[in-house]
């Protein structure tokens, strides 16, 4: 029974760090972006490059955990970033000044990091000291949980409250949310073994299986952030008399929050990379629809389509990641995450002046649907290396 309670109090733990580090951190712009246009004056390229900034933040923070492999160490950083989170989400309410808010955006993404790695790597090797199932599915609902919330307090203090008394808000919940990420996360054990004593055996993949699961992870990284980052723009660019930006990316983060339970229960029954594969073509679709169908909704299915993979994709690759590594999980999702850092730094900029110049996403959304295609192609392409390499180590 204690281990029960236990195992719910950690898990708790790894949800509401999520809904911190990642949600109120990093996710609470996307619903305030239009709103800091509005009565901030902040331009539309600009907008676009402090999303790259606190990506930027997020690949600083991914080298930093693919880099270190000390379970004190991870768990160390992971309570400092819980700190950094409430600090630069409370730093964007305190100034107007771009230069400013881009080092607030950037420790954001430190933080993201923290919560989206460290913290998944310390929940995943918890579990399986434990004997728990190895899967991140529980854990990563935080992240649409995340979306959700930011968006609903968006969307209930818009009337009343300007963007700077909503940072303040988050700042405050985000207070609250830290007692429970810090005080019910036990400190690490830095050790190879399991409880049961059993040694905790890495299982490294190819070269070939490497970088080809790199790659894809790349793809899926464009893929993401460009509809994350700007679909309440999209939106409401769109439909400007309907005002439904903000619903929209609730319905997002709704939509997110059980899909990795789900899509772990999918891997279960038809494989990782089969799972995986099915997840990037529904997620293709969930990006371009607004392409082609501007209605409201076109809108709602498309933030479904897309909430209900894009945290799919992430907790797959990164449990999938977390398995081959199980002595050191953060250090194989960081190196995995780098490639997906990477997209994320450099397409937001990309979008936001292919808008200022054509007046329009839709052009960065084709180029993501575009990038998800090659990636599906890719994950595909894993399952014929996995199969090949299976068979070349049986014995004859």
């Amino acid at each position: 029974m204690t281990s029960s309670i236990e195992r719910i109090k950690v898990l708790t733990a790894g949800v509401v760090s999520l809904i911190l580090m990642l949600g109120v951190a990093r996710f609470a712009y996307t619903p305030l972006l239009p709103l800091m246009q509005q009565q901030a004056s902040l331009g539309i390229s600009e907008g676009g490059w402090l999303a790259s900034i606190n990506y930027m933040g997020y690949f600083t923070g991914v080298l930093i955990a693919a880099s270190i492999s000390n379970m004190m160490l991870k768990d160390r950083l992971y309570r400092i970033g819980i700190v950094v989170a409430i600090v630069s989400t409370l730093g964007m309410a305190l100034t107007t000044d771009f230069w400013l808010w881009s080092l607030m955006r950037y420790f954001a993404g430190l933080s993201s990091a923290a919560g989206l790695l460290l913290g998944s790597g310390l929940i995943l090797n918890w579990l399986i000291r434990h004997h728990y199932r190895s899967e991140l599915g529980i854990h990563f609902a935080g992240a649409g949980l995340g979306i959700a919330f930011c968006s609903y307090i968006v969307s209930v203090m818009t009337p009343g409250s300007n963007w700077r008394e909503q940072w303040l808000a988050l700042s405050a919940l985000g207070v609250l949310m830290a007692i429970p990420a810090w005080f019910w996360l036990p400190k690490p054990e830095n050790s190879h073994l399991m409880k049961s004593g059993e040694a905790l055996v890495d299982n490294p993949p190819s070269k070939a299986y490497l970088r080809l699961f790199i790659a894809a992870y790349l793809c899926a990284g464009v893929g993401y952030v460009i509809s994350a980052t700007f679909i309440v723009a999209i939106v409401d660019q769109q439909n400007p008399l309907t005002d439904e930006g903000t619903l929209v990316f609730m319905v997002l983060g709704l939509a997110a929050a059980p899909a990795c339970i789900i899509w772990d229960l999918i891997a279960r029954k038809t494989g990782d990379l089969n799972a995986l594969a099915l997840a990037f073509m529904i997620h293709t679709i969930g990006i371009v629809l607004p392409v082609f169908n501007s209605g409201s909704t076109a809108a709602y299915l498309s933030a479904i389509l897309f909430g209900g993979t894009f945290i799919g994709i992430v907790s797959l690759v990164l449990t999938m990641a977390g398995r081959l590594y199980p002595s050191a999980p953060s250090k194989m999702m960081g190196k995995m995450t780098i490639s997906y850092g990477v997209a994320q730094i450099v397409a937001p900029a990309i979008t936001g002046q292919i808008a200022e110049l054509g007046g329009s996403y839709s052009d960065g959304l084709i180029m993501a649907g575009i990038f998800m295609v090659i990636g599906t192609f890719l994950v595909l392409s894993l399952r014929v290396v996995e199969r090949r390499e299976s068979q070349t180590q049986q014995p004859s």
